[in-house]
């Protein structure tokens, strides 16, 4: 729990993980207000927001480092670890749990058994996730040899510098987790202020456009795009539109749908992708916008038809999703007849580490307030 100081802060026990391309604070469940409203006030608190800078915050001024796992022991029979994800938006006093995010999961096995929420086999250990924001299952697979977990490895993503520990996370049943259908509108297309657009949602709500149909090339900088005003314009204006249309009601105020310009492969990959998230654009990509990504680019009448080069390997689909810094592959398991295949799995590989273990302080009147 948390605890007093002399200093008038309150110390919060926080452990500080990379988990795949992004860095966030983890909590246990039990160290945190029970009441939303109020753990939302302590976690602005802990990140520094709003502030475009978050300095006097443990955020990194960056949607990618501003975020937070709440853990616990799951009730549940199919999970051993519940995991509610929060988006702390950098510069609103405003936090966020619309969506879940893959990357942060990638540390929530090892963050178990750190804690002693999951006791360790010789090897490996499965961790049953339930992702709490939209109900789904995911199991990581943590490095453990000697019953400890291990972060060093040789296993490298493109985003980090270096190499770690693989882990890996399959997917099930991630289709609708959000928006209640893998294709929310009831169509592998549709057509949002003069774009075609293909609204998806397998485990995260994603809204794809062709890069040509908006004029560009869909090889653009992160930095060119975050520039480019008009485009960021034109592409909020679908984003607003495409909200009620996937389930989602009024999105003005929510950082999903995230919007996606997809062409052609040009670094010996499967599709290429500029994403938004929703507004600023991402350094790389997130795991489930990727896996939503390539499940658009094998199932038939999406936007991505025509674009998208995929290879199948030992009865699975692997498409390597190219991004700003590099590509993210992405395994599909398909099922059903092959006039209407189902993405019935999504298997992918991350890497974490435990930066820092300790307690992060916030003003005491803060904490008193929330409690």
């Amino acid at each position: 729990m948390a605890m007093a100081s002399s200093r008038r802060q309150m110390r919060i026990p926080c452990l500080m993980m990379r988990g795949g391309t992004s860095k966030g604070a983890y909590f246990l469940a039990s160290d945190l207000p029970l009441e939303p409203a109020a753990r939302d006030r302590v976690l602005l608190a802990v990140m520094g927001s709003p502030d475009p800078r978050q300095i006097d915050g443990i955020g990194g001024a960056d949607p990618l480092t501003s975020k937070v796992a709440i853990i616990s022991r799951s009730m549940r029979e199919d999970a051993d670890i519940d995991y509610l994800f929060a988006q702390v938006v950098v510069n609103e006093a405003r936090v966020d749990y619309g969506q879940n995010c893959g990357n942060i999961l990638a540390g929530v096995g090892p963050f178990a058994i750190e804690r002693g929420l999951v006791v360790p086999r010789e090897g490996s250990t499965e961790v049953a996730i339930h992702m709490v924001n939209t109900g789904q299952i995911a199991v990581a697979t943590v490095a453990t040899p000697g019953g400890y977990v291990t972060y060093e490895g040789d296993a490298g993503i493109d985003g980090v510098p270096g190499v770690a520990a693989a882990i890996t996370l399959e997917f099930r049943d991630t289709a609708g987790a959000t928006c209640g259908a893998l294709f929310p509108t009831g169509c592998a297309r549709d057509t949002i202020d003069g774009i075609d657009v293909t609204c998806i949602d397998n485990g995260m709500p994603l809204v794809l456009m062709r890069a040509r149909d908006l004029n560009r090339t869909g090889y653009e900088t992160r930095e060119a795009l975050d520039a480019d005003t008009a485009l960021k314009a034109r592409i909020e204006s679908i984003r607003l539109a495409a909200g009620p249309l996937m389930n989602l009601g009024d999105v003005s105020g929510r950082t999903v749908p995230k919007m996606c310009l997809v062409a052609e492969p040009r670094e010996g990959g499967s599709i290429a992708t500029r994403s938004f998230i929703p507004h600023r654009c991402h350094a790389s990509i997130g795991v489930l916008g990727a896996v939503s990504v390539a499940t658009a680019a094998v199932l038939p009448g999406t936007v991505c038809e025509g674009i998208a080069q995929v290879r199948e390997e030992s009865g699975r689909k692997r498409l390597s999703v190219e991004h700003p810094t590099g590509e993210f592959t992405v395994e599909l398991t398909l099922g059903g007849p092959s006039a209407a295949p189902e993405v019935t799995s999504a298997a992918l590989l991350r890497t974490a580490r435990w930066l820092f273990d300790g307690a992060v302080g916030i003003p005491a009147a803060v904490w008193q307030e929330a409690t």
